[in-house]
């Protein structure tokens, strides 16, 4: 979220880079709406802080949020004895359900449901310097446990976000020139032999998909057409390469292919910076050549392509750098400003 916007980035203005998804209360408000209005919460339903903490699998704190938020929404009313009961007219069935039965909300493990607002906060961060995650602090903002903090922080370093400093404390470390140029000569390296290994296990069908999409329109809104690029990375890098048959080798790309994620935030900033997306006619190339059994080939061609793609990657993120502002998250502490000369 910005805090104002303009027709498009790279005309001499800054944005304020604000939150960018919604907080853990206002996912778990959203799911137990849903319910009630499809009925899976009928009216008449008793809910409590405690069953509903459970079934969520988030802490009291953001349960009693919920309850308190939607009594004054109109859609709950506080029960005689203790919880909430459903109001009529609300839910989509008049049968209330047993006081003691499961609350058919979300199945999610409690970690998830935050996971994703917090790695787009931490790579919407790291084009302008490293940062330092508190896990204290970040469980204490989402108002969750130490160890649902801690399975968040596990994740983000799996997917190659977070390492431990000197200090054994997790840090994101900057998207700079140096880290961009590392990160793509590892992918350069390994991405075409999974590839190669990937080329006689490919379904029959996913070439012939991969080529329709490449080829198709644009489309017209930054907001589509930022999607469209995210998922046409995602099908060559992950999706094709995942056939390569070598878990330890797809283990090993997966911290270069950090860079997918960040990439994922610098399409939403720079959605048209090029005149015309480059990677497309790379990336139908290689899929051509697949077609034409060439798996070599095909390898070759995407190396050229993730040579040529890292410093379009260091474009992205020095428009960024120099175009946005960011605002303070209470979990997320600057170890140290990106000055020009830095990257």
């Amino acid at each position: 979220m910005v805090e104002h916007e303009a027709d498009s980035i790279g005309k001499g203005r800054r944005y304020r880079l604000a939150g960018t998804a919604p907080r853990l209360y206002e996912r778990a408000i959203d799911a137990v709406t849903e319910r009630i209005a499809r009925g899976g919460l009928p009216a008449g339903t008793r809910i409590t802080e405690v069953s509903l903490a459970e079934q969520l699998g988030i802490s009291r704190a953001p349960a009693r949020r919920v309850l308190v938020e939607l009594e004054a929404r109109g859609v709950l009313e506080r029960a005689r004895g203790r919880g909430y009961v459903v109001l009529e007219g609300v839910a989509g069935s008049s049968s209330p359900a047993r006081d003691d039965a499961p609350l058919p909300l979300l199945s999610q493990p409690s970690w998830e449901l935050i996971y994703g607002e917090i790695e787009n906060e931490i790579v919407a961060r790291i084009s302008f310097g490293d940062w330092r995650v508190n896990e204290m602090k970040l469980a204490r903002h989402y108002r969750v446990s130490r160890t649902v903090a801690r399975d968040v922080v596990g994740r983000l370093q799996q997917r190659g976000i977070l390492r431990k400093d000197d200090s054994g404390r997790w840090v994101a470390p900057a998207l700079s020139h140096e880290r961009i140029g590392e990160l793509y000569e590892l992918r350069a390296i390994l991405e075409p032999v999974a590839l190669v290994k990937a080329a006689p296990r490919l379904p029959s069908d996913l070439l012939g998909r991969m080529r329709a999409g490449l080829e198709a329109p644009l489309p017209e809104s930054d907001e589509d057409l930022c999607a469209t690029l995210d998922r046409l990375e995602q099908e060559l890098h992950v999706a094709l390469l995942g056939y390569c048959g070598n878990q330890a080798l797809m283990q090993a790309i997966t911290l270069p292919q950090s860079l997918l994620v960040a990439h994922r935030f610098l399409y939403r900033w720079t959605p048209r910076l090029f005149e015309s997306e480059p990677f497309l006619p790379e990336h139908l190339e290689i899929v051509k050549r697949l077609q034409a059994g060439d798996a070599r080939g095909a390898a070759g061609a995407l190396e050229a392509h993730l040579n040529d793609a890292r410093t379009r990657a260091i474009t992205r993120v020095d428009v960024v750098r120099h175009e946005v502002d960011v605002a303070e998250i209470p979990y997320l502490e600057p170890v140290k400003a990106m000055s020009s000369g830095a990257l």
